[in-house]
This record gives structure tokens, C-alpha cells and sequence, in this order.
């Protein structure tokens, strides 16, 4: 998914905040959850694809940031806010004790949304709207 939306999404005006067709995801989720080959190209479109994207993440049977680790991160930005670099080193410390799995999703979801923050003037997805739109699928 990611891949088709590195291709033909990151120009897209409203790129994760227009949804896409119900019945095209429901179809896309379908073939993903048998899986089955998805041929994003003929069969997907932008805005669907995005919006099973953001489904996949919010549908996760634990959350990219489970519960224990976002009262500290919550913790951390209200007590440094304003020393940045003992935010940025408590952060760093923070998300190492995220499972591996969790690490690796992050780190691939951050460099793909900061790839869609650097086409905002076009598709007007800047980091602030990026966060507000993924913020509910990566912290339930």
C-alpha cells in the first residue's frame, strides 16, 4: 500500500483525508485478510488505499504506541517541553522499549509520512495534519 501511494498518492490533494470507496476497501481488506494477490494498480484507488492504510493501522490487535509506553511519552513532553534535548533523549529511550516489531513500523511509517509532508504545498498534508489524522490509529 505504501508503495502504490509513494507512486501515485504523494501529489494527490487530501491524501488520507478524503476516505475512499467503503466497498473498495471492504474489497481490498477482503483479498489482503485471504491473502489473496491485490493488484492495487488496476484494482485500488488513492484515496482507498490510504484509507486502508490508516484502517490497518487502527485495526492493529495493539496499538503501534501501546498503553504503557503513552502515558510515559505524554509524561515526558509535559515535563521537558521546554529542555529539547532531555525530551528528544527521554523520546529515544521511550521508543527503544517498544517490541521490535513496533520499532520497525514506526521508523518505515515515519520516513513514508515524512515523504507525503514534503509534497504538502501540493497535497496539503503537512506534519501537523499528518498527525492529526494518524494520531487516532497509532495511540488507541
Amino acid at each position: 500500500m505504501v508503495e502504490y501511494l509513494e507512486v501515485f498518492g504523494l501529489e494527490h490533494v487530501g491524501i488520507f483525508r478524503i476516505s475512499g470507496s467503503v466497498n473498495k476497501i471492504k474489497e481490498l481488506k477482503q483479498k489482503y485478510n485471504q491473502g489473496e494477490k491485490v493488484d492495487l494498480i488496476n484494482d485500488g484507488d488513492v484515496d482507498s488505499v490510504a484509507s486502508l492504510l490508516k484502517l490497518f493501522l487502527k485495526e492493529l490487535p495493539v496499538a503501534v504506541f501501546p498503553d504503557n509506553i503513552c502515558s510515559s511519552l505524554l509524561k515526558t513532553f509535559q515535563e521537558h517541553k521546554i529542555h529539547t534535548t532531555e525530551c528528544i533523549e527521554n523520546l529515544r529511550q521511550l521508543l527503544s522499549c517498544l517490541p521490535k516489531a513496533h520499532q520497525n513500523l514506526l521508523q518505515f511509517l515515519s520516513a513514508f509520512l515524512l515523504k507525503v509532508a514534503t509534497y504538502s504545498a501540493v497535497n496539503f498534508m503537512t506534519l501537523e495534519n499528518l498527525a492529526i489524522v494518524f494520531g487516532p490509529a497509532l495511540f488507541k
